[in-house]
């Protein structure tokens, strides 16, 4: 590790106070990822670049990093090189400074992602630490070197691929005469996970992980296979856009599908609106963005909501395979009242609520045991409570004492069931009196 440190161009103080605080990975890590010989201040690079230092931090900030002293030695001849780049764009005129900060900001955050997940346990060059940072620094050494130049070359490859589709799209929104950041009109849509937050509340974290992987997973493997996109999932909740109405509506269906099919996870509610949208920094905002997210908090576990507009786009194309129910309007929350369809397969269309009603089965009776097995206990503390002379059943006491802690935690997991059973209850009460189609 001495050896490849002095290789980096780190010093031998520097290795010796590294080895002294027990942080050799930590300096091996800084050295490989940030190659440098020579570190610089920010003065330093104001003075060689010409670009103002409060622009540079201004720029620096945008891309996600914390503010330095200006007379900190942390920037390298890679900073150097970003900072002439970033010039070099501004001056030829094809972004101005506001726009490359912003182009900044979206590029630092959507970096900032990629390096949080490739630091997940079992992600390469990342090891599970043996508790020794020599070790440590030796087998991060040993993956980066090939892990790193590989990866890198994947996300050149995937932005290649993605800013081919998007300068196509935008060269394509231009002919038709969209103004700036306006699309024509498009569908946006929202799924969102039934039973999300009980689900959270009684699994491992190793499981949690399982479910909300899953439900990305599902999600980008349903919307892209149809021509859509993800834009952002949202904790429970994934928000895709479609341009074309018949396609739209197929996601929204295939979304229910694949969700109601699949074992681990739940059903979930799909909404989804149509028109025009505003276009920022690879999200969308307006509207009709806000009518779908309102719509999906409509929606019945299992089922596909669409929006007036998109069932008129729809009901323009005389061979859809889809079937539209109205139901009643609905007063929409800072929007106002507004007319919402129901969509279904037109050969399936009889089969929706044999769909639903086993998965929401299913989630009642995990509730319901696990309320019985609280009341069990929480039946066998009082006991051991009320007859304080007499040894308790099993289970009932801790060192052979009757355990008040135990009765009022029991007592507060009742009533969480109770809140459970309540909002399954709800549920329940929602399909009884959906509004009349």
């Amino acid at each position: 590790m001495r050896a490849l440190l002095l290789d980096l161009g780190t010093s031998p103080e520097e290795i010796d106070q590294a080895v002294a605080d027990d942080v050799v990975d930590l300096l091996v890590v800084d050295r490989l990822l940030v190659p440098a010989e020579r570190r610089l201040t920010q003065t330093e690079i104001a003075a060689r670049t010409g670009f103002p230092a409060e622009q540079a931090r201004r720029v620096w900030r945008a891309l996600g990093f914390l503010d330095v002293d200006d007379d900190a030695a942390v920037f390298t001849e890679l900073d150097v090189e970003a900072v002439e780049l970033f010039q070099s764009m501004v001056s030829l005129g094809l972004v101005d400074l506001d726009g490359a900060v912003q182009t900044a900001r979206v590029i630092g955050s959507s970096m900032a992602r990629i390096a949080e997940a490739e630091t997940m346990p079992g992600s390469t060059p990342i090891l599970v630490p043996s508790g020794d940072s020599v070790v440590d620094a030796d087998q991060f050494a040993r993956n980066a070197g090939a892990s790193l130049p590989a990866m890198a070359r994947l996300l050149e490859y995937v932005w290649r691929r993605h800013l081919q589709v998007a300068t196509r799209r935008a060269m394509l929104l231009r002919v038709r005469g969209a103004g700036k950041g306006v699309t024509p009109d498009l569908v946006v849509g929202f799924a969102d996970m039934v039973g999300y937050t009980l689900l959270s509340q009684h699994l491992r974290y190793d499981e949690l992980a399982a479910v909300v992987s899953r439900f990305e997973e599902v999600a980008h493997d349903t919307v892209t296979a149809r021509g859509g996109r993800v834009v952002k999932m949202i904790g429970d909740e994934a928000m895709f856009v479609v341009e074309d109405p018949v396609s739209a509506a197929d996601v929204g269906m295939a979304l229910a599908e694949a969700y109601a099919d699949d074992e681990l996870l739940s059903d979930v509610r799909v909404a989804m609106a149509m028109g025009p949208v505003l276009a920022q920094d690879g999200d969308f905002y307006g509207p009709v963005v806000n009518l779908a997210s309102r719509m999906v908090g409509i929606a019945r576990p299992g089922t596909v909501l669409v929006s007036d507009e998109l069932h008129d786009a729809l009901e323009a194309v005389s061979d859809h395979p889809f079937e539209l129910r109205a139901l009643r309007p609905r007063t929409v929350k800072d929007i106002g009242r507004v007319q919402i369809w129901r969509l279904a397969r037109t050969e399936e269309a009889a089969e929706e609520d044999r769909r639903f009603s086993p998965r929401w089965e299913r989630v009642g009776d995990v509730v319901r045991e696990r309320e019985q097995r609280w009341g069990r206990g929480a039946a066998v503390v009082a006991d051991a409570v009320r007859r304080p002379g007499r040894t308790p059943r099993a289970g009932a006491v801790e060192g052979g004492t009757p355990t008040a802690p135990r009765l009022r935690r029991s007592g507060a997991a009742g009533a969480d069931g109770g809140d459970a059973e309540r909002a399954k209850g709800e549920a329940s009460d929602e399909g009884r009196h959906r509004p009349t189609e």
